[in-house]
Formats: C-alpha cells, sequence, structure tokens
C-alpha cells in the first residue's frame, strides 16, 4: 500500500512469557472502512494500545503517514491523527459533555474546534450542559467517540463500541461509523465482538488468533477461509455467509 496513514510493521507485544500480539504487519490507507475480529484472547485490544502508542510493543515498527511513532507516548500518536476509544467508556465524569469533548481537543493540542459541531453530529447537543455521569451508557460510548473526533483524526481506532448496547443501538452505532468514514473521510480500524454487525458493514477484515494475523481481505474472502473458520466461532461465521 503506498502512502499509508497508519502502518505496523511485524509488531509483537509481550508480557513476560506471554506473547499478546505476534509479529502483526498491517497498513491502512485514507478513508477505510476495516474490523478487526478474532476469538477472545486473540490480542485485538492489545495490537490496538500498540497502534495508539498505549501499549509500547516489544519488537517490531509503527509509522504514522511515514513518521516513525515507535515507543511514542499516546498524545504523539494523537498529535500525528490516530485516536480511539475504549472497551469502557473513558469520559470524566464530574465534566460536562460539551467539556469531555473540548479535553479532546486540548488533548492533541489542537486550535479551537467546533464542539457544537461534534455534539450535533452525535445527537447529543441537548446534553452539552449535563455532566457525563448523568447520560446513559450508549450516549458515554458516543461521547468518548467525540473525544477522539475533537483531536482532528485521520485515523479513528474503536473498540468494542457495540458492547452492552441493545440490537437497535448496535446498528445505530454501525451507520454512525460509516458515517464518519463516509462524511469525514477518516480511516475506521473498528474491533468488534459482534461479528455479524461489524462484517456487514466493513469493507475489509483482519483476523487475529493467538496474537498471529491469519486472515486480512474482504468479508467475502474472510467467510471462505478455512483457517478463519477453523479457528474462530465457526457457527457464528457460517452464520453471516
Amino acid at each position: 500500500m503506498a502512502n499509508p496513514l497508519l502502518e505496523a510493521r511485524s509488531v509483537t507485544v509481550r508480557f513476560g512469557g506471554l506473547t499478546a500480539v505476534d509479529g502483526v504487519s498491517a497498513a491502512f490507507g485514507a478513508a477505510e472502512l476495516v474490523g478487526i475480529i478474532g476469538p477472545n484472547g486473540a490480542g485485538k485490544t492489545t495490537f490496538f494500545n500498540a497502534l495508539s502508542g498505549v501499549q509500547a510493543p516489544s519488537g517490531g515498527e509503527l509509522f504514522a503517514q511515514g513518521l516513525r511513532l515507535t515507543g511514542a507516548a499516546p498524545h504523539r500518536f494523537a498529535v500525528n491523527g490516530i485516536a480511539r476509544s475504549f472497551q469502557t467508556p473513558r469520559v470524566f465524569a464530574e465534566l460536562s459533555v460539551a467539556a469531555n469533548i473540548d479535553f479532546g481537543r486540548q488533548f492533541a493540542g489542537r486550535g479551537q474546534g467546533s464542539v457544537q459541531d461534534i455534539l450535533t453530529l452525535l445527537g447529543l447537543q441537548e446534553k452539552a450542559a449535563l455532566p457525563a455521569s448523568a447520560i446513559t451508557p450508549s450516549q458515554q460510548r458516543l461521547l468518548e467517540i467525540g473525544m477522539a473526533l475533537a483531536t482532528k483524526p485521520r485515523v479513528l481506532l474503536l473498540d468494542e463500541v457495540a458492547a452492552g448496547l441493545t440490537e437497535i443501538e448496535v446498528e445505530a452505532m454501525a451507520r454512525l461509523i460509516r458515517r464518519l468514514r463516509d462524511e469525514q473521510r477518516l480511516t475506521v480500524i473498528w474491533i468488534e465482538h459482534a461479528v455479524t454487525t461489524l462484517l456487514r458493514h466493513v469493507e475489509r477484515v483482519i483476523v487475529l488468533h493467538q496474537g498471529r494475523k491469519i486472515a486480512d481481505g474482504t468479508p467475502a474472502e474472510v467467510l471462505r477461509n478455512a483457517e478463519v473458520i477453523e479457528a474462530y466461532l465457526g457457527d457464528e461465521m457460517e452464520s453471516v455467509a
């Protein structure tokens, strides 16, 4: 891939004797919508932590727009256009919804941005003055995405943003993710346990298993991959086909 916005080259993450991510390489281009799936313990979140600077890799290299960021702090990744959410929303409960989004802007050192535009995009404009603790869990997930958007990213990493949501909320979240890619021209990399939903919406899927990348292709290609079917939740994969 020519000029990827984000690239991992043979990234490995070890915790003592455990290898959580084992030599994974992946490149992400402009305005891609990519899903990352794999069984529990496959290394998905650890790989995300490395891609966003939360976890320094034990081996391999990370680049954002060609700039080497291996071992850099998370705010350096943010400054270079990489933003992420977490499995459990990390919002500031005491701060207002609007102040949370403004924190994201300050974290990446961005100039004055339109907090109101982000609130409107996410449907949170009427909650702006409320403390984050006063909104619903699903709205807190949206708020965390808003904090990420306030950093003005080129690449948005979303870690199980549909976890704990109702079926209707999951589908609404998936549509929002498509809109962010289409309207903001963002590259979106999305980990999701709700595999069937993810495969309906993404254009490319990376499959991790026991820390290794075992597949990288279109949803249709991945669903036909014998190694994926064997290693993954075969019944669930078949239900998507």
